[in-house]
């Protein structure tokens, strides 16, 4: 009651939820008695807030919980507050602000240390004791739950290199892209698995290339190592720039050095194995790239690509300033330039694919980057979706491109986080009207193309707190309760790989209700997770297959990060 009676102080109308009732109506009585007529009063779970007076200009939470409960976040106007205090024990939190910068983002300041009492409810912490083990009830001969259906289909492995893998190679079949998603961006079992899937892909089903959510440039240098045609590597070190631990790592590194090996028996490296970038963050590299094979090949395109990439030079240090200028009337976006420049290439591309076809795939790639990184930090500042699926959709065609080049017997592989490689229709992203990679590979090639996820329940990860901040190893909270994770998780199987084709099968039914799913990217926000992580997804739609490890661990990284004892090895630095 007290803390109500300052707020209406300060705000127009305040709604103060409390969860004991003899509290709540005490608060009531006085509230009314001594004229505060502008505070209503609920006795309630304050987790879940008030929906029926949603939304709210600010929400000030007087105890700590685990986290941010989504509820609050979600009944927050565009631009709205949140107060409130989080950590992973009862004992000590953080003081966080939450402000709702968009329908999708949320922008969280630390405030300092502090000590509440619990926040006790359906999105805070249990009434039990947090050491105390959560308990499950179940009906006895009534249906069977979904873990018990999922231990029962599942493909346990006791490790990696054990892991058998025959019966994820006959579900593959003779698909042509087989995606190998993840649940973060720095988890080690995650890249280890892959990196195993993929030397079976290679060695018994012919795939010929690698594409993976990377810049290209950064991608080539590796490219150029393992195909044993290394150029000059570049001044920078290769995956130098944040997130550099995403793919220098001990990790990556043990697969590149395999793929090289694997290379050797090719006797032309237009045989051997590829290893590409998909993503466009690279604007200012790529360009150098293209005005680099341009000086070689043709000095006249070389000048005009100088000057028409120009166009571009004043944002060198900060790309995303060119998207906010470029909205102003005032200020030429330069569309029309890097239009033209790629049109150029394209123009005389039988004389320059004659000379070495590879080298001009690499150019022309370049130059579609630059093309579409130049739109996509233009669009970037008319919404989250629409930036989201320009970037998609470059990966999309880029990996297009890359199959035409390989012919019609060309198969690839991708690494990208779930996110990307999920079916964006069977989540909450296609809801909203977004697009992403998997969706599009089913769209085009339908049943050639084999969606795979991953998942955890808990661990470590390597990431960051902000975008620019430094890597941590951070701990990963344990799966939430209404999660896919926390499925796989009661199964009691700590690792195994999971079919999810086939309507008729239990597990497959069993898991058709839409559930929540974590994401972890190169930022991992704990105190925050279930705004900040989760999303609802229906796992049967999104993916084709599920690899699950109970609990995971960070990376190692090889860059900045990497610490005392962890050499910069080429081709991930020099």
């Amino acid at each position: 009651g007290y803390a109500a009676a300052v707020m209406s102080r300060i705000a127009r109308e305040v709604y103060t939820i409390e969860r004991h009732g003899a509290l709540a109506h005490q608060a009531d009585k006085r509230l009314r008695d001594l004229g505060y007529d502008n505070v209503q009063v609920l006795c309630g779970d304050g987790t879940l807030g008030w929906p029926e007076h949603a939304p709210f200009d600010a929400i000030i939470v007087a105890a700590g919980g685990p986290e941010a409960p989504r509820a609050l976040i979600e009944q927050l106007v565009p631009g709205g507050r949140l107060i409130i205090p989080a950590g992973t024990t009862k004992a000590q939190q953080k003081l966080l602000r939450i402000t709702r910068t968009s329908d999708t983002e949320v922008e969280v300041e630390e405030l300092g240390a502090v000590r509440f009492v619990p926040l006790i409810g359906e999105q805070g912490w249990g009434e039990e004791e947090e050491s105390r083990p959560r308990r499950r009830t179940e009906t006895l001969g009534g249906p069977e739950p979904v873990s018990t259906l999922i231990a029962k289909a599942a493909t346990p492995f006791s490790s990696i290199v054990s892991a058998d893998l025959d019966g994820l190679m006959e579900r593959i079949g003779n698909a042509r892209l087989v995606l190998l998603g993840e649940a973060s961006h720095g988890t080690a079992e995650f890249y280890d698995m892959r990196a195993r899937i993929s030397r079976e892909l290679i060695e018994k089903k012919g795939f010929g290339f690698l594409a993976v959510e990377a810049d290209w440039p950064d991608a080539a240098q590796i490219d150029h190592f393992i195909r044993g045609t290394r150029l000059e590597p570049t001044e920078e070190p290769t995956f130098g720039r944040f997130p550099s631990w995403m793919w220098a790592n001990r990790q990556v590194l043990e697969f590149v050095k395999w793929l090289r090996d694997y290379n050797r028996r090719f006797s032309s490296p237009d045989e051997a194995v590829g290893f590409y970038g998909l993503d466009l963050y690279s604007l200012y590299a790529s360009i150098e790239s293209v005005i680099g094979y341009l000086d070689e090949v043709d000095a006249e395109a070389a000048s005009v690509a100088r000057r028409r990439y120009g166009c571009l030079t004043p944002w060198e240090s900060d790309p995303a300033t060119y998207g906010a200028m470029a909205l102003r009337s005032a200020h030429k976006s330069c569309e029309g330039e890097v239009i033209e420049m790629l049109n150029r290439l394209m123009e005389k591309r039988l004389e320059y694919a004659q000379q070495d076809g590879r080298r001009f795939l690499d150019a022309v790639s370049n130059a579609r980057l630059v093309k579409d990184a130049e739109a996509y930090y233009r669009v970037m500042y008319e919404g989250s979706v629409k930036s989201w699926n320009h970037r998609d959709q470059h990966m999309f065609d880029t990996l297009r491109h890359l199959l035409e080049f390989h012919g019609p017997q060309g198969k690839a592989i991708v690494w990208a986080h779930n996110s990307h490689l999920g079916d964006a229709a069977a989540t909450d992203m296609g809801a909203r009207g977004e697009i992403n990679l998997g969706y599009l590979c089913r769209q085009a090639f339908s049943e050639q193309a084999c969606l795979v996820g991953f998942g955890t329940h808990d661990g470590t990860v390597a990431a960051a707190s902000d975008w620019g901040a430094p890597m941590e190893i951070k701990t990963v909270r344990p799966s939430h309760p209404a999660s896919y994770e926390r499925v796989c998780h009661d199964s009691g199987v700590e690792a195994f790989l999971l079919g999810l084709r086939g309507s008729d099968k239990p597990h497959v039914q069993g898991l058709r209700r839409q559930r929540l799913e974590r994401a972890i990217g190169v930022i991992y926000r704990p105190e925050t997770e279930l705004a900040s992580h989760y999303f609802g997804a229906t796992l049967p739609q999104q993916f084709d297959e599920y690899i699950w490890f109970n609990s995971t661990q960070a990376v190692d990284a090889l860059g900045p990060e990497s610490g005392v004892g962890m050499p910069d090895t080429f081709p991930f630095g020099l």
